[in-house]
Order: C-alpha cells, then sequence, then structure tokens
C-alpha cells in the first residue's frame, strides 16, 4: 500500500479520536473525520500490546493493510479513518477479518459503493 495513503502524525491521529465518530464491534473500531483539502483516503492502524507479542501484531496489521489495499477505489475521497484492532481479533481468520471489517465500512458509510 501506497505511503500516501497513511496517516504518522499523532497530532492527526488524536484529531480523529477527538471527533468520537466510531463504529465498532467486537473485535475492530473504526474512528473516522472529513479531510477538507483531502485528495485520497488516509488510514492509521492501532493495536494495544494486550493482542499479542510483536509477530503476532504486525501479521494483523499487514492484513488489514492488504484488506485496505483491496478495497481502496471504493473508500470516499476526503476520510480519514483510523482502525483500532481489539484482542479479540486475535483468533479470526483472513476472511473473517475481511468480512468484519467490510461491515463497519458499510456502518460507518466510509465506502462509496459496495459491490461486494
Amino acid at each position: 500500500m501506497n505511503k500516501r495513503y497513511r496517516i504518522k502524525k499523532s497530532s492527526e491521529i488524536d484529531a480523529i479520536f477527538k471527533v468520537k465518530k466510531v463504529k465498532s464491534d467486537s473485535c475492530f473500531a473504526v474512528y473516522q473525520s472529513e479531510d477538507a483539502n483531502g485528495v485520497n483516503f488516509r488510514f492509521a492502524l492501532s493495536i494495544g500490546k494486550k493482542y499479542g507479542n510483536a509477530v503476532s501484531r504486525n501479521l494483523a496489521k499487514r492484513r488489514i493493510r492488504m484488506i485496505v489495499s483491496e478495497v481502496k477505489n471504493q473508500f470516499s475521497q476526503n476520510k480519514l479513518f483510523v482502525i483500532v484492532i481489539k484482542p479479540q481479533s486475535h483468533d479470526l481468520s483472513y476472511k473473517e477479518i475481511k468480512d468484519k471489517l467490510l461491515v463497519l465500512f458499510e456502518k460507518s458509510k466510509l465506502m462509496e459503493n459496495i459491490n461486494g
């Protein structure tokens, strides 16, 4: 995934958390806000140490980045969002993670057109 789609500054991430526009389930939470002058959507991932060791945290982040890159053409252009990965998602397969995230993206209206 291209780095222009990522949010790296903690000040930007904190600003998204302050808006408190969130949709969540037992495994993930998606915080979002609008970017007035944004050309692309941008996102960040947040995962705590309770999830597991560094290897399992990095695997979860790689999987979610892959899911976002697969559906990146369907995202609205001016959205900023942070995906919070909860420890309950540790035992999910790739397909289960993808299904849960797509449902959350649909609920939060991050995607313009969902075709499946």
